[in-house]
């Protein structure tokens, strides 16, 4: 039987890694003194390893002149990363603590608001958080500064933060024309987005002179989505580069050209579709095209209608949605868009549902509020009988073109009309933190719902909402609502503590919330 001396004896790492896989029964070995011989033999080979060359030192970390926030808001801001919150109660219940992975968005936004940059030892917890959640990612990237790019250099799992598109990436100054023009011929795609777009936010015309450069050789989805940043500070000016991406190779680039076309009232293509949308609708009713001609496929008609449309019905909707709405005054003899809307259509209901649609589609692309008014109209009128909509998705979008004040009202009404669950898509598009009228209606549509004994789990995804958003001065009037009550025979089993938890916990983060944005108040001069 070997012994640990012989294995050791013939050495070989290879010839061990042999005996093991053969079996010390057919090499009449002992199990125990073949592991004693590898372990020697992993010492030894470990131990006789040469060190590498020493890699060059990293360049030292840029300046960042803009201050750090107060000590009580970095700690705060510890704790945010970290993610501790106060364990659930029995049964998968949140319990009463705040959630306070949910309330890092709002503590980086205040933050930049405030000018601040992040603390240097948070940083790897930042760019971690960053990576984790790409919703974090502009904010923590533009609180993490240069120094957070190049600290993500020294690590693979934070390279995110060096592809620009993401929200913060390695670009070059706009003026910095030479660097700019560097980094759009030799950069990585996200990179270029990203430089696009900075260029785009600083100077417009620069953005379309720097894409003109190269338009003929990028790939068709490249030219889909560098045409998509012209969005952010569309005008006239950017016309003729359009109207030239009609005549594009790819199908989705001239859609996307043709759709920013109608969102200037004034282009040509804009006024081409009014003529045709014209010509089928008018006082008189509706006829929709009877084909879709070459003219009306360069300028960016789908011709094959999903399935379940009708082809008819489906090009009328979009020289509809493409024609600026100023053209509907004249053409319905001088009628407002609230007169207009009202109209009945001559040729049946399903044309005027495509019609409404077609204008609602028309008014948030061209953001035109009056149109928007007259097709959300009131507020407190059933959702089925909407002039416009009667989809709460589409009256979202509605309501996003309108002022923020206006809007904050129209939802509130809708909400003491209707109640909370009809109205969550619409509080999405509402101003925070909800304060005055919008507020008031949250918080006595959510205390009717307890008094009433409703079935508690329904409004849950309100309550996650209004934790992130009410006005934190509204935790005064909610703490009477903290206790459980006693509820109708008919109501929800469990009802009572549930609701008492969850305000609770509605009160807690609106403290909370109130709390740290004190903190990251300046402190005052000494």
């Amino acid at each position: 039987m070997a012994t640990t001396a012989e294995y050791t004896g013939c050495g070989e790492w290879e010839e061990l890694v042999g005996a093991a896989l053969l079996g010390t029964e057919r090499r009449q070995g002992d199990p125990a003194a073949l592991l004693d011989a590898a372990a020697v033999q992993t010492v030894r080979r470990r131990a006789g390893l040469r060190p590498a060359e020493a890699a060059p030192r990293p360049q030292p970390a840029p300046d960042d002149p803009r201050p750090e926030p107060p000590e009580p808001a970095r700690r705060r801001l510890a704790q945010l990363l970290a993610g501790r919150t106060g364990a659930g109660s029995a049964g998968g219940r949140r319990g009463a603590a705040p959630d306070l992975t949910e309330l890092l968005p709002q503590w980086l936004a205040a933050a930049g608001r405030h000018g601040y940059r992040a603390p240097a030892a948070l940083l790897p917890a930042l760019l971690d958080a960053a990576r984790a959640r790409t919703d974090l990612r502009p904010p923590a990237l533009a609180l993490a500064g240069p120094r957070g790019l190049w600290l993500a250099r020294l690590n693979p799992d934070w390279r995110f933060a060096l592809r620009g598109g993401a929200g913060g990436g390695e670009l070059r100054d706009p003026e910095d024309r030479a660097g700019v023009e560097q980094l759009w011929q030799e950069g990585l795609f996200a990179e270029r987005v990203g430089l696009l777009g900075a260029v785009r936010a600083h100077e417009p015309a620069a953005a379309v002179r720097l894409l003109s450069s190269t338009w003929t050789t990028e790939r068709a989805e490249d030219r889909l989505m560098f045409l998509d940043s012209l969005r952010t500070g569309l005008s006239e000016q950017d016309e003729p580069f359009l109207e030239a991406a009609l005549g594009d190779r790819s199908r989705s680039v001239r859609a996307t050209a043709a759709e920013l076309l109608s969102a200037l009232p004034g282009s040509a293509l804009a006024g081409r579709m009014a003529r045709r949308a014209a010509a089928c609708v008018g006082p008189q009713g509706v006829v929709p095209p009877a084909e879709c001609d070459a003219g009306m496929l360069r300028d960016g008609v789908v011709k094959r209608p999903p399935a379940g449309r009708g082809e008819r019905a489906w090009w009328l909707g979009q020289l509809v949605e493409a024609a600026p709405l100023s053209c509907w005054r004249e053409r319905f003899g001088g009628l407002d868009p609230a007169r207009i809307v009202e109209l009945p259509i001559a040729d049946g209901e399903s044309w005027r549902e495509e019609l409404h649609a077609a204008w609602c589609r028309a008014a948030v692309r061209q953001r035109d509020p009056e149109w928007s008014r007259a097709l959300l109209g009131a507020a407190s009128a059933p959702p089925a009988t909407a002039p416009g909509t009667a989809s709460l998705a589409e009256r979202a979008k509605l309501l996003s073109v309108l002022p923020e004040g206006e809007r904050a009202d129209w939802v509130g009404q809708f909400i003491r009309a209707h109640g909370l669950p009809e109205a969550f898509q619409l509080l999405g598009v509402c101003e925070v933190p909800w304060a005055g009228a919008l507020g008031r209606a949250v918080v006595d549509a959510l205390d009717a719902a307890r008094e009433a004994g409703s079935y508690p789990w329904s409004f849950s995804g309100v309550m996650g909402l209004a934790e992130r958003c009410l006005d934190p001065a509204e935790a005064d009037r909610l703490e009477g609502l903290t206790a459980a009550a006693e509820y109708p025979e008919d109501g929800a089993a469990g009802a009572g503590a549930y609701w008492a938890e969850a305000f609770q916990r509605l009160v807690a983060t609106l403290r909370l919330r109130a709390a740290m944005l004190a903190e990251l108040r300046p402190d005052p001069p000494v």
